[in-house]
C-alpha cells in the first residue's frame, strides 16, 4: 500500500490481508520515528472504521488527533464506575467538541453489585482483581470488535513501557495495537494541546499527572514520579491493560 503523508516524503508501508507478529514488526520499523500525525495518517488509511481510539480522558489528544482524521471514529472509555467527576466531564467535552463517537465499556457488575458479591471497596483489599473486572474485562470485550486500536500509552510513563513500540501484535486481544505518541515527552504534550486549545482534564495542573479511579489515584508530589499517585503504597504500577 502506497500512503502520502501531509508534509513528508511518500512512505511505502505494509498493508497485508493478515496481521501478525512479524508484520507489525516490519511496520513499526518504517514509522519508528514518524509523527504521530503521520502514524494516525496511516492507522486510519490502513484500518479506517475497523480501528478504535483509547481515551482515558486524561487529556484529550488522540479525540482529536483521529477524529479530525476519520470523522465518527469510535472512542473507548472504559466506565469503571470509580472515575472522578472531572473525567466525566472530560469525556463529554470531548465528546461535543471533536466528530467522535464515544464507547463506555462497562464492567459486567455495577460498584454495588461487585461490593454485594466480593465485598466493599474491593480495590483497597485486591486492586489487581479489581482492575480485572472493571478495566482488562471490558477492554477485551470491547476490543473484538475492532481490527486494530490506538492508545496513548508513552514511554516516558513508566519504567515498564520504555520500549514500547509504535505499532506492535497484541496476541493477547488478537489486533494490531498502534502507539501514535509513544516517542512524546511531557512538554509534546502541552505543546499539542496548546496548538490545539483543546479541551483538558483540570486535575493535571492539580497536582494528579497520571489519572485513574479515584480510590486509587493519590496527588504527587513535585518532583515525584508522575506515577507514584497510582495505587500508592501498593506494590503495583499498571493496570493490566499494557502488560
Amino acid at each position: 500500500m502506497t500512503t502520502i503523508l501531509p508534509g513528508a516524503a511518500m512512505l511505502t508501508l505494509l498493508n497485508p490481508k493478515e496481521w501478525n507478529a512479524e508484520t507489525c514488526a516490519e511496520v513499526n520499523a518504517r514509522l519508528e520515528h514518524a509523527s504521530a500525525g503521520h502514524i494516525a495518517d496511516w492507522a486510519v488509511a490502513t484500518f479506517g472504521q475497523d480501528l478504535v481510539v483509547a481515551g482515558s480522558m486524561q487529556d484529550t489528544i488522540l479525540p482529536h488527533l483521529f477524529g479530525t482524521r476519520l470523522e465518527g471514529v469510535d472512542v473507548l472509555f472504559l466506565e469503571t464506575g470509580y472515575h472522578f467527576a472531572e473525567t466525566l466531564a472530560t469525556r463529554d467535552a470531548a465528546a461535543a467538541a471533536f466528530p467522535i463517537t464515544i464507547v463506555n465499556a462497562e464492567p459486567e457488575l455495577s460498584v454495588a453489585e461487585q461490593d454485594a458479591q466480593y465485598g466493599k471497596d474491593l480495590f483497597a483489599r485486591d486492586p489487581n482483581l479489581c482492575c480485572q473486572m472493571r478495566k482488562v474485562e471490558p477492554l477485551k470485550r470491547a476490543l473484538g470488535n475492532y481490527r486494530a486500536w490506538v492508545t496513548g500509552a508513552r514511554r516516558v510513563d513508566a519504567i515498564t513501557r520504555s520500549e514500547m513500540p509504535v505499532v506492535s501484535w497484541d496476541a493477547k486481544h488478537g489486533l494490531v495495537k498502534i502507539n501514535p505518541l509513544a516517542l512524546w515527552d511531557d512538554q509534546s504534550v502541552e505543546d499539542y494541546q496548546a496548538t490545539h486549545d483543546l479541551p483538558r482534564n483540570p486535575l493535571t495542573s492539580q497536582g494528579y499527572p497520571s489519572i485513574g479511579c479515584a480510590p486509587c489515584t493519590q496527588k504527587v508530589a513535585p518532583g515525584a514520579d508522575p506515577r507514584s499517585g497510582r495505587w500508592a503504597g501498593q506494590g503495583k504500577t499498571e493496570c493490566g491493560i499494557h502488560v
